[in-house]
């Protein structure tokens, strides 16, 4: 026997009878008091909550100081769709977790067999949770000669801010130099944090953005998160020459790629935003992107896009690019 046809949206969308015929009910009485509503079902009062119980679940039914509201079908619907759609984006969450799950499972059973390589060592460093990073990082940087080189995109937010600036600043007065890279909007929300590690005597460049934290030591030392982010642990403290130098190789093209900043008075956004401007319009990015990575205001981001352009002489964004590689500044 062939299945009826759904002659409602929420019957569409597989609801019930029973529910739908409930919704029905409940629309044309919206805004009625509990008692009418419970005599339009023939029950007690106290039982309305209980009989409209998978409405309310579904947020299409409220009760508040003794009225009933109920969503008409177009709201229904729209809540209902929302519902249905941050379900759905938790349940792919969870799936992409399973999946790099799987592929971490899988990543284990790809060591080397029985007969493949003649000899495996373990690699020197250690994955640690715990204890006090400052503390760490201050062992660390003691304990070690070398240069110092960091990825800082949110250090300012840290309550150990003013102890660090210290330690490095001993560090930069034993004789050796320290350079950090911060993202370009460190210069708007914290230029006393960028300040103090001026005065500390460490170079300081700014970039568009930065992945994660990180500090290289010299030859011998690297911390890094594990997962790469803005966490403090779990931490990896790297050891091994080649990882060392890999990460050391790292930082060094950011570096080429970030810009000096001429001076750390930051009143109106200097001139070196220029070359962020440009390297985001060259990839691509709207107005509103570029705001939120500079951390400016819509209105500025367009003032100095207007400003370059006119500077560079040109009719189009497409046209800035060009011309502005032409000349090196990007």
């Amino acid at each position: 026997m062939p299945r009826p046809v759904p002659d409602t949206l929420l019957a569409t969308m597989g609801f019930d009878p029973a529910v739908v015929r409930l919704y029905a009910q409940l629309r044309v009485v919206s805004g009625a008091t509990v008692q009418a509503v419970s005599e339009l079902l023939g029950v007690d009062a106290a039982e309305v909550p209980v009989v409209t119980r998978p409405l309310l679940e579904l947020g299409l039914v409220q009760i508040h100081d003794d009225q009933v509201s109920v969503l008409d079908e177009a709201e229904a619907i729209t809540s209902l769709l929302r519902r249905e759609a941050g379900r759905a984006a938790r349940v792919s969450e969870r799936l992409e977790g399973l999946a790099a799950a799987v592929a971490f499972r899988n990543s284990t059973t790809t060591r080397p067999r029985e007969g493949e390589v003649d000899e495996v060592s373990l690699l020197d460093g250690e994955l640690s949770s715990g204890g006090n990073p400052l503390q760490l990082l201050t062992h660390l940087i003691e304990s070690t000669r070398g240069d110092l080189g960091w990825f800082r995109p949110d250090a300012w937010q840290m309550p150990r801010e003013s102890a660090m600036a210290q330690v490095v600043g001993k560090a930069v007065a034993s004789g050796r130099r320290s350079r950090a890279i911060y993202p370009v909007r460190a210069l708007h929300q914290a230029p006393e944090a960028l300040l103090a590690r001026a005065r500390a005597g460490e170079q300081v460049r700014v970039i568009a953005d930065l992945p994660t934290r990180l500090i290289v030591i010299g030859t011998t030392h690297a911390v890094l998160p594990e997962p790469l982010g803005m966490a403090d642990e779990p931490r990896i403290l790297v050891r091994q020459g080649a990882l060392v130098a890999a990460l050391s190789s790292w930082f060094e093209l950011m570096w080429e790629r970030a810009s000096s900043v001429a001076d750390l008075d930051l009143g109106e956004p200097r001139r070196d935003l220029r070359r962020f401007l440009l390297q985001q319009l060259a990839a691509g990015a709207k107005d509103e992107q570029i705001a939120r990575s500079l951390d400016l205001s819509l209105r500025t981001v367009r003032r100095r896009i207007a400003d370059v352009m006119s500077d560079l002489g040109a009719d189009s964004r497409f046209q800035a690019g060009v011309e502005a590689t032409r000349r090196g500044w990007i």
